[in-house]
């Protein structure tokens, strides 16, 4: 099967630092799906780095777009760091662009940010859309979507399944760089467009993505038309 998983850069490199921990547990997961047959494109999110370097540039009148480009290399950065950390498995070079040519028979290929007005989501969806995968995984640092934040509603509730439409009620139609969306509008209205369903699991939580994987039930919110 060909996967494509969006890895939260709250994974990555949480603002303690980098994870070593995670990223180890992670090579040991694609290496063991990997000889199963299963095929693999990682795209890295910018995480706690990239929201500290948009409100640095943020406090110093930086345009939306420029903010965005920081994000975005902080999100290089991460795929530079998983790359070098997943050898062998991984390819000589990061994927800057998901309409630059690809080995396409690459077992496990990583990208990073793409453009301004959308975070590396967006890129997975078009990177999903190209290879012929049927979803975009998102791991980050949550068991599930909910109707509202439950730091801030102690009654929030968790949401096991949900619409494309509904979801895009939640998280809205509009990017703001440094946001922190379950999965960021731009690319949810391109994922509903292209009849794709997203995955939303934790990362922390690797046993969950297996279960998904192996057509078990699974802890994690599942987005679909």
């Amino acid at each position: 099967m060909k996967y494509v998983i969006s890895v939260g850069g709250s994974l990555v490199a949480p603002k303690g630092g980098i994870d070593n921990i995670f990223i180890g547990e992670l090579k040991q997961f694609l290496k063991e799906r990997i000889e199963l047959g299963d095929r693999f494109v990682i795209v890295a999110g910018g995480g706690a780095t990239a929201r500290q370097y948009v409100r640095a540039a943020a406090l110093s009148g930086a345009s939306a777009s420029e903010q965005d480009w920081l994000g975005i290399q902080a999100t290089r950065l991460n795929a530079e760091l998983l790359r070098v950390s997943l050898h062998p498995l991984s390819p000589a070079a990061v994927i800057l662009d998901p309409a630059e040519p690809i080995n396409e028979r690459a077992k496990l290929l990583i990208a990073g940010g793409y453009k301004p007005g959308r975070s590396t989501d967006y890129a997975a969806v078009l990177l999903a859309e190209r290879i012929g995968a049927k979803s975009v995984i998102n791991l980050s640092n949550i068991d599930y979507v909910y109707d509202c934040d439950p730091k801030k509603y102690p009654d929030a509730k968790k949401i096991k399944e949900i619409s494309w439409p509904n979801f895009r009620k939640l998280v809205g139609d509009k990017w703001l760089p440094g946001m922190n969306a379950p999965f960021d509008p731009i690319a949810s209205k391109e994922a509903q467009a292209a009849g794709l369903s997203t995955v939303i699991i934790n990362g922390h939580k690797l046993e969950e993505l297996k279960k998904y994987m192996d057509g078990q039930k699974f802890r994690g919110t599942l987005i679909q038309s």
